[in-house]
């Protein structure tokens, strides 16, 4: 009698039949210990999948992002203006805690470019001022904070920033294309107490308060945030920052500010697939930045802050005023 299945459905249940006698010789697969199961509306599944993105839950492993774009200035009356390039690069590791909170601890890295050359710049030809300025790098060690099942404080910079939103669990702006792509969308807005006070620091500071937004975009594989093996999710995304001028500008309280456009992402090869020109610049201020802090130390600044702590004020030519936008065209 004919059983009606073929060699090849045969051999499968064969398979399968083996495979059912030998399950109980088999050790299960470990969990990972992360949650990998999609909850949008899960706190500890955004945490976890947050730490995967910003970092490596494999706490000996350094995640390496790098950044690139352009830096525009924004004055009334006036078309928006590129400035230069911008590029550099940071270096994460993570410290598991207690309580199942993550530590991100952080060294970063930015440079400027010369828009028509490419080359990273020492000094540059400010156009509002037509006065050429030693360039300050972007240079913040450390700047860490935790990634817990509860939203972020803001960051404190040093106690000037004293905003402190009540509590709430950590749900992050998760959406799906339906290509099998995953986006996060996150946000800062701050307005706190200017490091560099106007009365001290007359040409580099834009006014007792700063007012500095940063928003980011993640893009990423559905199928590596559902990976178990993965400790570190590969992505690519793009960040704005809305911030007063670079005080190494000398605009001192002049109407306007800056606004960075950038993409950045994760990059598997570490050091070697970063920029060579940039990593021998970072390597010349000194090797720590090429690689994450291994223990949690701080407080954690901006490069604001980080310039009021590090650079002078400039002198102040007899005379000098704030460079003015033009005035309003009438029509």
């Amino acid at each position: 009698m004919k059983t009606g299945f073929t060699r090849r459905e045969g051999l499968g249940l064969m398979g399968a039949a083996m495979g059912v006698a030998a399950a109980p010789a088999l050790a299960a697969a470990p969990k990972p210990g992360f949650q990998t199961t999609i909850d949008f509306k899960d706190p500890k599944w955004n945490r976890d999948t947050f730490a995967r993105l910003d970092g490596d839950l494999d706490t000996s492993k350094e995640k390496c992002g790098w950044i690139k774009g352009t830096a525009y200035g924004v004055r009334e009356n006036e078309r928006v203006r590129p400035l230069f390039k911008v590029e550099g690069f940071s270096f994460t590791r993570l410290k598991k805690l207690e309580d199942g909170s993550y530590r991100k601890m952080l060294r970063e890295v930015v440079f400027y470019r010369d828009l028509k050359t490419g080359e990273i710049m020492k000094r540059w030809l400010n156009p509002y001022t037509n006065e050429k300025v030693p360039v300050v790098p972007i240079a913040n060690d450390p700047f860490n904070f935790t990634i817990s099942e509860f939203a972020p404080e803001p960051p404190s910079y040093g106690g000037l920033n004293k905003d402190k939103p009540p509590r709430q669990p950590l749900l992050l702006d998760w959406s799906e294309d339906g290509e099998g792509n995953i986006l996060l969308n996150t946000a800062i807005d701050l307005f706190y107490p200017n490091a560099l006070v106007p009365e001290k620091w007359v040409r580099e500071s834009s006014g007792p308060m700063n007012r500095v937004s940063e928003y980011f975009t993640y893009f990423m594989k559905r199928a590596d945030v559902v990976n178990p093996r993965l400790t570190h999710i590969p992505h690519v995304g793009s960040w704005s920052r809305i911030t007063p001028w670079l005080p190494w500008m000398l605009m001192g309280q002049a109407p306007g500010h800056i606004s960075y456009v950038c993409n950045y992402g994760s990059e598997p090869k570490g050091e070697k697939g970063l920029s060579p020109d940039v990593v021998a610049a970072a390597r010349a201020m000194d090797e720590k930045w090429l690689h994450a802090p291994t223990e949690d130390y701080g407080p954690s600044y901006s490069s604001l802050e980080n310039y009021a702590r590090f650079q002078k004020p400039a002198p102040v030519p007899e005379g000098w005023t704030p460079p003015q936008p033009p005035a309003a065209i009438k029509r």
